[in-house]
């Protein structure tokens, strides 16, 4: 799929990584992904999944977390987290939000298969063992809209691999290495304004 990525986005890493700032990164990123998802989602039905998507990206992040130990790359941690992100909204039927099309998900799952297998995420599990145990709250589903899916924030056509928007709009396959220079103190949450932040 294609992702943003930028000096915010390094520096958030970082400060995930790094015990005094994290839950303070990690409650920012969860406010900012909440925040991003139910302006895509139909105005009709936001409000209700604000807790579910909460629940389900603080979970993603102890999965983006997981594989940057495991050896992905910084933008492959996170598309990782944004696919799992997708497998949900297709479940509920919340297709406006989806950021790929419901023809990908299977290509989407497969570049990752190594992953999602050893924790045993599906598309029908998005979490597999990143669920917290008392789960997360539900939220109603909209089946309806899968039978003619309709996503006006979907991209299609880059399953094959991570394709990285840089800050100066250029399209790059794999992203950026890490900067050895990430300032912690413009990571989203810890700076207390995360508006600039790339919206995946």
């Amino acid at each position: 799929m294609k992702i943003r990525q930028n000096a915010r986005h390094f520096a958030s890493r970082k400060a995930l990584e790094t015990p005094v700032v994290r839950s303070v990164a990690k409650s920012g990123l969860v406010r900012l992904h909440t925040t991003i998802f139910t302006r895509k989602a139909d105005p009709d039905h936001a409000e209700e999944r604000e807790a579910h998507l909460d629940a389900f990206f603080d979970a993603t992040i102890d999965a983006y977390l997981r594989a940057l130990q495991d050896g992905y790359s910084e933008a492959e941690a996170r598309e990782i987290t944004h696919v799992q992100a997708n497998f949900d909204f297709y479940n509920h039927g919340w297709t406006e939000m989806m950021e790929f099309p419901t023809d990908e998900l299977e290509d989407h799952y497969d570049r990752y298969r190594d992953f999602f297998e050893r924790w045993e995420i599906t598309i029908d599990d998005p979490l597999g063992q990143f669920e917290p145990p008392a789960g997360i709250p539900e939220a109603p589903s909209t089946p309806e809209k899968l039978d003619d899916p309709e996503h006006p924030h979907a991209e299609g056509g880059f399953a094959d691999d991570v394709y990285v928007e840089t800050e100066d709009g250029d399209l790059v396959v794999g992203g950026r290495e890490d900067p050895a220079d990430a300032d912690v103190s413009q990571a989203v949450g810890v700076d207390g304004d995360a508006d600039d932040l790339a919206d995946r």
